[in-house]
């Protein structure tokens, strides 16, 4: 069976609570007299214009909040050229690249016959739509008309592995 109580019941009980001091005077105080005690309303209300009272919180103080970077913008293609791409075959690995580095297997870089080392080109594979950004630090190739030739990392990425060759869309992005 369900008990239920009244808000005249409910007041009673917490009234005789020396938990809620402040509740039981009110509510005492309600039940002598129809009129509510707003002494205590009409006191601090005094207090707080005159200032004597500090408030027991320290006001909100705003904390800014963290800026996340601003995303760099897509990079500005400078040149587009198109033609066939190559990849190197694991017989270069640890071979010394035009620039002085060691090919390592995995690399995003390339081959190209005359663009600066350190130039960004991004390699589209125009048979998959699949694209690697990749690093200019070796010379070539220099046979079967081809435009670039890939370190495997960038083969891999673009999907030139198995075939070898592909056709591919060149863009010579600005340096930052």
């Amino acid at each position: 069976m369900r008990q239920s109580f009244s808000i005249g019941a409910l007041v009673v009980l917490l009234s005789g609570s020396a938990m809620l001091p402040g509740l039981a005077e009110s509510s005492r105080a309600a039940s002598l007299n129809s009129q509510p005690d707003t002494s205590t309303a009409i006191d601090l209300a005094i207090r707080e214009v005159d200032g004597s009272v500090e408030p027991s919180q320290p006001e909100h103080q705003l904390v800014p909040l963290p800026v996340a970077p601003v995303p760099d913008a897509a990079p500005r293609v400078m040149a587009v050229k198109t033609g066939q791409a190559s990849w190197y075959g694991p017989g270069f690995y640890g071979g010394r690249t035009a620039n002085g580095e060691r090919l390592q297997p995995g690399t995003l870089t390339a081959a190209h016959p005359h663009l600066p080392f350190g130039t960004r080109v991004r390699v589209t594979n125009l048979w998959n739509g699949r694209s690697a950004v990749v690093r200019i630090n070796d010379r070539g190739p220099y046979h079967g008309g081809r435009v670039i030739d890939l370190a495997h990392g960038a083969a891999d990425a673009i999907g030139l592995i198995s075939s070898g060759i592909a056709n591919v869309k060149l863009e010579v992005l600005e340096n930052r």
